[in-house]
């Protein structure tokens, strides 16, 4: 059984917080702390970005962070020793990595997963890998024991949510709004509608992320879904605390997690 499949079923019915971060921002030591502090203040599973130059579907604020990563020279072997040291400390925490297609092409779909599954990581969640051409990755994930995890946009069909359905594990990541990262608008009723449709197909965990920036929407999205997902509005508090990154992010997640629990 996977990590993240453990982490689900450990939490009985209540409601996952997913935070993310990019790796590398706004280096890879803070990264590293940062974790174990979202882990120490109530994470359940850890959403890491690879740093990519061209993030098309982010909002400015994790654009931001991928160039402030990439102007440090991360590379994804970087994220993947990353999250290999935080497993010598966690064990138990499952680690997505989310990013694009490019530079896990550029190692390899082989070599990838399998120096993925050697580090540690547990799932895999690539932004513009479609259904249509995930397989070749997928197979690779899958041979080395790793969560192919899927996007589900508000406009996704039936019939495409049937296939998603058939390829994912772990959990599946509902987009909540049309358009980038950091997108303001949050309709709870919209997401929950769409949410009873998704269950109709997809029996894995679903965790809803885009617009959750604070404690209430948090709560609102946490009564709907299994997973709550955090990004832009975590990375925009690395960017705004330089030099205690780890300590505001953590300060963050509490209260987005007691926020969740109170659902």
């Amino acid at each position: 059984m996977s990590r993240i499949t453990t982490a689900f079923q450990k939490l009985n019915g209540r409601k996952a917080l997913i935070p993310y971060i990019t790796a590398g921002d706004p280096n890879l030591e803070t990264t590293l702390e940062t974790m174990h502090e979202m882990v120490a203040n109530g994470a359940d599973i850890i959403e890491l970005g690879i740093p990519f130059s061209d993030p098309m579907a982010d909002g400015p604020v994790i654009q931001r962070a991928a160039e402030r990563a990439l102007d440090n020279g991360v590379s994804l072997k970087n994220v993947l020793e990353t999250v290999r040291r935080f497993r010598e400390r966690d064990n138990d925490t499952p680690v997505v990595l989310m990013g694009y297609l490019n530079p896990i092409h550029k190692m390899g779909n082989t070599e990838f997963a399998r120096a993925a599954a050697e580090a540690g990581v547990d799932g895999v969640l690539t932004v513009d890998n479609p259904v249509e051409t995930i397989s070749p990755l997928q197979q690779e994930l899958q041979k080395h024991g790793l969560d192919a995890i899927f996007l589900v946009a508000p406009t996704t069909s039936e019939e495409r949510m049937a296939e998603i359905g058939r390829l994912a594990s772990g959990f599946v990541y509902y987009v909540s709004l049309k358009g980038v990262t950091g997108s303001a608008r949050l309709n709870t009723d919209e997401v929950a509608a769409k949410i009873a449709v998704l269950r109709r197909h997809i029996s894995l965990p679903i965790g809803v992320g885009f617009g959750i920036s604070d404690a209430e929407s948090a709560r609102k999205i946490g009564a709907v879904a299994d997973a709550v997902i955090v990004g832009s509005r975590i990375v925009k508090e690395i960017e705004n605390n330089a030099g205690s990154e780890a300590k505001a992010v953590g300060a963050l997640v509490k209260s987005l997690k007691q926020a969740v629990d109170a659902v």
